[in-house]
């Protein structure tokens, strides 16, 4: 599918500022819509927006399906009558620079408990009308999470194969029993889904009156511990214990020596064909449901994936195998039409990931900070290079910032060693006949000027901030995924260059 020509930003919606411990998707997301028109921005984009997990990580969610509660606005719910000043009274102060997780999570849950418990009796006659549709629409998923998340929570939020041999199996009489004793809980979770929902919906609604299309993220493998895992086994390699048998990640990279051990148990492909994609196309047109268009995080999983041993403690001893090439694709094409999809098509990309995301007709990614290095492949990222059909990033969550990047410290988050750096600098600095100065506008500037359709960079490098505003360092398992701005931070100065060289660039309106 071509995209037009258009760029846009990317942050996550808990960067966001606000007064409850992390972003939310209410007033201050709707604000953010406005200065991206004053930006001349058409484009946000997100990462995935499910319930979050292990090392609160949004690419190891509880359900692929779902939404994340802790994303709900208080704020609005505030203004819909679900809550009321005294039930906000207490909340406690917490920093508005990062996300501090476990105590953000505590506070909010107990915020949004009470405005689960009230709803019956707060909401409206319009938005409990919206809740029924809302369940009955989405029921094949919406059961099986809201029953999962109560079992989880009830169990100290532990893995579902720690759980009683009758759960982690599904034994029907056990699942009839935990769905009548925890009743209420389940009501609760179903509410919160609802909540998260509406007030998504109502947020895309204003970014098409505004002319502002939302990407989204979908993560190719799913995290064990969650609800698609096991209400659907027989679609993993897992053993009878639930444990799986090899998981997925990539070989040593820039990033690692020893590769990324990621964990996710890997698909059983013939099992999904033999189903028609069922559980595929039912996730993509869920996903098409939230967003414009989606970026597949590790798309070259769909031509081979890295698998490793579960047993292995590093990702170095692993293997290809073949993935479903583009039978899932012409399967969820014929159900559900166009596929407006950027394909992640980063790392070690061989021949037959570049056939099958062409033969796809999907726009690949380009990294500007890849551009300059020793690797063989370096030009590849150069602009000249690249295909109007192609989405060009300055950085992605994965990458520092480009300010960082520019400044790094030899064996610091990357591979890299002094001289390499060094020359990359050099590199950097001649091929943009620049100083280095302002580093983060040379390269904003290259991407908005590039024959790619699609330019996108992060809002830390509009700020022109350092490697302490990174969102993630791949392979690090505590730390990332906290960084907010306020927004005393995005000047007028800053808003107005940037419309200025999006206008100049034909990406802006």
């Amino acid at each position: 599918m071509i995209f037009p020509r258009a760029s846009g930003i990317l942050l996550h919606p808990t960067s966001l500022p606000g007064a409850y411990g992390m972003g939310e998707i209410g007033p201050e997301a709707h604000r953010w819509l406005a200065h991206l028109n004053g930006m001349a921005q058409k484009l946000w984009q997100v990462l995935p927006l499910g319930p979050t997990g292990y090392a609160d990580s949004p690419y190891q969610t509880l359900s692929t399906f779902a939404g994340n509660p802790m994303l709900i606005s208080i704020a609005s719910l505030r203004e819909e009558g679900l809550l009321h000043e005294e039930d906000v009274r207490d909340f406690p102060s917490l920093p508005k620079q990062y996300v501090d997780y476990g105590p953000a999570i505590l506070a909010r849950s107990q915020i949004l408990h009470k405005a689960a418990t009230s709803f019956p009796r707060r909401a409206s006659a319009s938005l409990k009308a919206a809740q029924t549709a809302f369940e009955e629409k989405h029921a094949s998923w919406l059961e099986d999470f809201a029953l999962f998340s109560v079992l989880k929570t009830a169990r100290g939020g532990g893995p579902w194969v720690n759980w009683p041999s009758p759960l982690v199996h599904r034994e029907p009489t056990a699942l009839t029993q935990a769905r009548k004793h925890y009743a209420k809980e389940i009501r609760h979770a179903k509410v919160l889904q609802f909540l998260f929902h509406h007030q998504w919906n109502a947020l895309r609604r204003e970014a098409k009156t505004r002319g502002v299309s939302i990407i989204g993220d979908i993560p190719i493998f799913v995290a064990h511990d969650s609800a698609d895992v096991w209400c659907h086994p027989e679609l993993f390699f897992l053993e009878k214990s639930g444990q799986p048998t090899v998981i997925a990640g990539v070989p040593p990279d820039y990033f690692s020596q020893t590769g990324q051990r990621w964990g996710n148990p890997l698909y059983r492909w013939d099992v999904h064909e033999d189903q028609g994609y069922a559980w595929w196309i039912a996730r993509l047109r869920s996903t098409f449901e939230l967003y414009d268009i989606v970026r597949i995080d590790h798309f070259r999983g769909f031509a081979a994936n890295w698998e490793i041993p579960a047993s292995e403690p590093t990702a170095v001893k692993g293997r290809w195998v073949p993935g479903p090439g583009k039978k899932l694709f012409e399967a969820a094409r014929m159900a559900l039409g166009d596929l407006p999809i950027i394909a992640e098509d980063l790392g070690v990309i061989t021949p037959d990931v570049d056939a099958l995301r062409d033969g796809l007709g999907f726009p690949g990614m380009r990294i500007l900070q890849f551009a300059f290095g020793d690797d063989p492949k370096a030009a590849e990222f150069r602009p000249e290079s690249y295909p109007a059909n192609c989405a060009v990033y300055t950085g992605t969550h994965d990458n520092d910032t480009t300010v960082g990047w520019y400044r790094s410290e030899p064996g610091k988050d990357s591979t890299r060693s002094g001289e390499q750096i060094a020359r990359e600098q050099h590199n950097a600095r001649t091929y943009l006949s620049c100083d280095g100065s302002q580093i983060h506008w040379d390269l904003i500037a290259l991407a908005l000027r590039s024959a790619a359709n699609t330019a996108i960079y992060p809002l830390q490098d509009i700020l022109g901030l350092g490697s302490e505003a990174r969102m993630n360092v791949p392979g690090r398992e505590n730390g990332n995924w906290s960084w907010r701005f306020e927004w005393k931070q995005l000047s007028p100065e800053i808003e107005q260059r940037l419309g200025r060289l999006t206008r100049e660039a034909g990406r802006g309106s």
